[in-house]
C-alpha cells in the first residue's frame, strides 16, 4: 500500500469523523467471533494503515493516531507506519500508555470515540468504558464510522462447510454436546451462546475454510436444553450435512438471524456466554433472557485431547518430520549447487513438501522463513516486494506447519549457512538449554501454565538475553494453530482455567532476537502427560510430539550438561527411528547424517 493512500484514507476516516460528532476511531484486530486470523471483510485496521501484523490497535483521533502492537511486530510496524503520521507505540514497554490511557489524555471531557460493538468484546467493552468514563469521555458501539469510508469492502466469507469424518474425529457430535449441556446445567442455564469459530467447528465436528489457515466457517450456535441452532446460510452445507445435522438435533438458520432469536430467549430463562469471546454487539440482542458468564466449557474440553486424538496427532507428526525431511535435504541440495534461494522460495518448497503427504490440507499459518537480521522479527513475513535471497554466513529461521486430519502441527528451526561465529552458537544454544529444560519440566497437576514459562527462560536469562513473547500456546486438533485455555507466558494473568491438564498440546518455543543481526527459536509441540504419583500428589511432565532433527551443527557443545546432551541424543534416536521408514533417497541420508549424537 502507498503512503499516499494511508495517507487518504486517514484524513477520509477524520472527515467522517467531523460529519458525526465524533472525536476518535479504534479500529480493532477482531470480527464478530473475535477471531485471530480475520477474513478480508473485517482488516479494517490493515486497510487503514498498511500494517499487517496480526494483532495491533490503530486509534485515529483528529489531530493524532497511533498504533499499538506488542514485540513480535515492532520492527515490521516501524517500517510500515513510517511518513504515514501514525506513531507506534511499544505496547508492553514500560512508561507506554494504554490506547484508553492515550485517548483519555489527549481528548477534552465529552468527546465521543467509536468503537464499532459489533468487534468489541464484552470484557474489553468494560475496560473501554471505564476508563474513558472517568475522564468524561463516551464511548459510542452502536455505529461504524469505517463503513462510510471503506466503499469497496471485501464481501462476508461463505466457504462450504463439511463434516470431520472418523477416524480422524474421535469424539461424536452429540457426544460434544452432552458435555457442555452438563456445563450448562452446572450454571443453571438453559442457553449457551457460542460465537468463537473454533468452539462451533470442535462442538458439530465440522470444519470449513473461512479463515486462512484455520479450518473454521462463519456462524453462531445457541444451544439449548434439547436442541441447538446453527446461524450459518444453509446454502454452504451440502444435503447429507444438514440431515446429519437436523438427526442430532442442530437445526440451521440464516447467519443474521442471530440477534433476531436471541432477542426472543425468554426472561424467566437464563443464558450462558463467554466475555471474551462474545461481543457487546451481540449480546446487546440478547435483552430479555437473564445471562451469566464462564468461560466457554468446550475450550477445556477440545484443550485435553483423548487417546485417539493423541494417537492420530503421533501418526501425524510423523509424516509432517517426512515431508521436513525432503524440505531441508532440498534446501542443503540447492545451496550446494548454488541456486539463488529465496524466503519466498522456501514457502513455496516447505507447503509442497507436506502436500505430498497424506491427508494434509493447507498449511496451519503463514510460513516465517527469516534470513539472518530478519529473524530478529519474531512475525516477520516475507512478500513479493521485499525479501532476502539465502546467500552467505548466518543463520535461516523457519517457523511453519500444517493442517491435517489428523491433527495440527507447528514448528520452529534454525539452520546455518556459510560459517557461523561463536555468537551465534553460543545464542542458539542456550535457546536449545531452553527449549530442553522445558521438554523435561515434572510438575504438580493443576499447575499454572504461566508458572512453567520461567524454567524455559532460565538458561536465557543466566545469559543476560530474554526475548518478548510467550514461550507455549495450546494448539488445536485440526483446528486452530493457537488455541487455549493455557498459555506458558509468566506475563499471562493468571485464571482458575489455565491450569495444565493431562492431553493438552502446547508449543514449546524460547527465542532470542538480535535486531539488525539474527534471531532463533527452536520449537515443538509437547503433550501434558502423567509422570507420578507420589505422598505430594500427581505430577506430569511432557511428551515431546514434533519429530525434526536439531541442528547440531549450531550448537556450542560444551555449554550442555551430560542431561542435555543424552536429552537431545535421546530425541534424536526417536526421530531417526520413526522418520527412517518414511523418507528414502536424499532424504534418508539427511536424516541419519542430522540425527548423529552429539
Amino acid at each position: 500500500m502507498s503512503l499516499s493512500t494511508i495517507v487518504h484514507r486517514i484524513q477520509a476516516l477524520r472527515e467522517t469523523l467531523s460529519d458525526q460528532g465524533l472525536q476518535a476511531y479504534v479500529a480493532l484486530s477482531a470480527d464478530p467471533h473475535l477471531s485471530e486470523y480475520l477474513p478480508e471483510h473485517w482488516q479494517g485496521r490493515q486497510w487503514l494503515s498498511g500494517f499487517h501484523g496480526s494483532a495491533g490497535t490503530l486509534v485515529v483521533a483528529h489531530d493524532a493516531a497511533a498504533l499499538w502492537t506488542d514485540s513480535r511486530y515492532w520492527e515490521q510496524a516501524e517500517a510500515s507506519l513510517k511518513g504515514t503520521g501514525i506513531q507506534l507505540m511499544r505496547q508492553g514497554s514500560e512508561g507506554v500508555d494504554t490506547p484508553q490511557q492515550w485517548l483519555a489524555h489527549l481528548l477534552d471531557r465529552g468527546a465521543r470515540v467509536n468503537i464499532p460493538g459489533q468487534v468489541l468484546s464484552v470484557q474489553a467493552h468494560e475496560l473501554w468504558k471505564d476508563v474513558l468514563a472517568a475522564e468524561g469521555i463516551v464511548l459510542v458501539t452502536g455505529t461504524d464510522a469505517l463503513s462510510a469510508v471503506w466503499h469497496d469492502r471485501p464481501d462476508l466469507p461463505c466457504g462450504s462447510v463439511w463434516q470431520h469424518e472418523p477416524p480422524f474425529a474421535c469424539r461424536t457430535r452429540p457426544e460434544n454436546l452432552r458435555h457442555v449441556r452438563t456445563a450448562m446445567a452446572e450454571h443453571g442455564a438453559q442457553w449457551w451462546l457460542v460465537s468463537s469459530l473454533d468452539d462451533i467447528a470442535w462442538l458439530l465436528n465440522l470444519r470449513g475454510n473461512d479463515i486462512p489457515y484455520n479450518p473454521v466457517f462463519t456462524a453462531y450456535l445457541l444451544v439449548g436444553a434439547a436442541s441447538a441452532t446453527l446461524f450459518a446460510d444453509a446454502g454452504r452445507f451440502t444435503p447429507p450435512v444438514l440431515q446429519a445435522l437436523q438427526s442430532d438435533g442442530v437445526q440451521v438458520q440464516p447467519y443474521e438471524d442471530c440477534a433476531g432469536a436471541l432477542a426472543c430467549l425468554s426472561e424467566t430463562q437464563t443464558m450462558l456466554f463467554d466475555p471474551a469471546r462474545t461481543t457487546i454487539g451481540l449480546l446487546q440482542s440478547a435483552a430479555f433472557v437473564n445471562t451469566k458468564r464462564a468461560p466457554n466449557p468446550s475450550q477445556l474440553l477440545k484443550a485435553c485431547k483423548n487417546t485417539a486424538e493423541i494417537a492420530n496427532v503421533r501418526h501425524t507428526m510423523e509424516h509432517d518430520g517426512a515431508a521436513l525431511c525432503e524440505f531441508f535435504a532440498w534446501f542443503e541440495d540447492a545451496l550446494q549447487a548454488g541456486q539463488a534461494v529465496t524466503e519466498l522460495d522456501i514457502d513455496t518448497q516447505i507447503t509442497a513438501a507436506r502436500a505430498r503427504r497424506p491427508n494434509f490440507v493447507s498449511p496451519s499459518f503463514s510460513t516465517i522463513a527469516a534470513w539472518n537480521a530478519n529473524g530478529a522479527m519474531p512475525h516477520y513475513h516475507a512478500t513479493a516486494a521485499a525479501h532476502a535471497v539465502i546467500r552467505g554466513d548466518g543463520l535461516l529461521l523457519i517457523d511453519s506447519g500444517g493442517q491435517y486430519l489428523g491433527g495440527t502441527t507447528d514448528i520452529t528451526r534454525v539452520v546455518p549457512v556459510g560459517t557461523l561465529t561463536p555468537e551465534h552458537r553460543a545464542d542458539f544454544t542456550v535457546v536449545l538449554k531452553g527449549m530442553i529444560a522445558l521438554s523435561m519440566a515434572c510438575f504438580p497437576k493443576g499447575t499454572a501454565a504461566p508458572v512453567l514459562d520461567a524454567i524455559a527462560r532460565l538458561p536465557i536469562w543466566q545469559a543476560g538475553a530474554d526475548y518478548g513473547h510467550g514461550t507455549g500456546h495450546g494448539v488445536g486438533y485440526f483446528m486452530n494453530v493457537h488455541e487455549g485455555p493455557q498459555s506458558i507466558a509468566y506475563r499471562a494473568s493468571i485464571t482458575p482455567h489455565m491450569a495444565m491438564q493431562v492431553g493438552m498440546i502446547t508449543s514449546n518455543e524460547p527465542g532470542l532476537y538480535r535486531p539488525g543481526r539474527w534471531g532463533i527459536r527452536i520449537e515443538n509441540l509437547i503433550l501434558a502427560v502423567p509422570v507420578q504419583t507420589t505422598e505430594f500428589g500427581d505430577f506430569l511432565g511432557f511428551e515431546t510430539l514434533t519429530l525434526c532433527p536439531i541442528d547440531t551443527r549450531c550448537i556450542e557443545t560444551t555449554l550442555l550438561s551430560p542431561v542435555e546432551r543424552q536429552w537431545l541424543n535421546a530425541y534424536h534416536t526417536q526421530v531417526r527411528a520413526r522418520l527412517q521408514p518414511l523418507v528414502q533417497g536424499r532424504a534418508l541420508e539427511w536424516l541419519l547424517d542430522r540425527t548423529q549424537s552429539v
